[in-house]
């Protein structure tokens, strides 16, 4: 838990979203059209080629393709996310869910993840969109910390419903905190690739009433609270 450490609210400023939103209504389609057309045409190629040299240079190919067409997703999710169709989410189990996804298949974020809980706490909102944020929370904090240290999930609904990702990685600067939820604003000099996950986690708390801040003093480590609106 956090105690008496003092939480910051962030923000991306309006004029800057605004931008990011016509550059994504704009180039989001234009640019999906040739990466469709790359990664088509790759797997033709594949179907045929029996050499491994050529195999492994088509499918690095189509896997750096893939991974502009996902960039161009988080663009268009932080500018114009889908309307949320918000219900009754049982954040616990949610939580607990998404560690799993998160974690399987990587050997190192193995039983690095503490769940901490009052028990099982109702929040409205949309479920896909709670795991969502969630998950790109958890995957920042787990990709800071280099050594492999524990990453803390400490949910409450005592109040109102708060939950708070907490790791051990390198703390941030004034400046990387200021921007640590602009879009494109890289944090990777302070040793956090930040990328679009942790503004389509604004972008979608913030549509769905709830608020996120950030542990601005911790000499190390970054924790991140979100507070969700409570169901009636």
């Amino acid at each position: 838990m956090s105690g008496e450490s003092e939480f910051v609210t962030v923000a991306p400023d309006d004029d800057r979203l605004e931008s990011l939103a016509e550059f994504a209504a704009g180039a989001g389609h234009e640019l999906n059209n040739p990466v469709a057309t790359i990664v088509g045409r790759v797997q033709l190629l594949l179907r045929d080629e029996a050499d491994p040299a050529r195999r492994q240079a088509l499918e690095t190919i189509a896997g750096q393709a893939y991974r502009i067409r996902d960039m161009i997703s988080d663009v268009m999710v932080f500018a114009r996310p889908p309307a949320a169709e918000p219900c009754e989410v049982e954040l616990v189990a949610s939580v607990q869910d998404v560690v799993q996804g998160v974690c399987d298949g990587h050997a190192s974020r193995e039983g690095r993840v503490r769940v901490v809980d009052d028990g099982p706490v109702t929040i409205l909102a949309d479920p896909v969109q709670v795991s969502v944020v969630v998950a790109e929370l958890l995957t920042n904090a787990l990709e800071a910390d280099t050594q492999g240290g524990e990453v803390l999930v400490s949910i409450t609904g005592k109040g109102p419903v708060v939950l708070e990702v907490r790791d051990r990685g390198p703390g941030l600067d004034a400046t990387s905190r200021r921007h640590l939820f602009d879009p494109f604003f890289s944090g990777r000099q302070a040793g956090r690739g930040l990328g679009f996950g942790l503004p389509k986690c604004w972008r979608i708390v913030n549509l769905q009433g709830g608020r996120i801040e950030v542990e601005p003093n911790e000499p190390s480590g970054l924790c991140v609270r979100v507070s969700w609106p409570r169901t009636a």
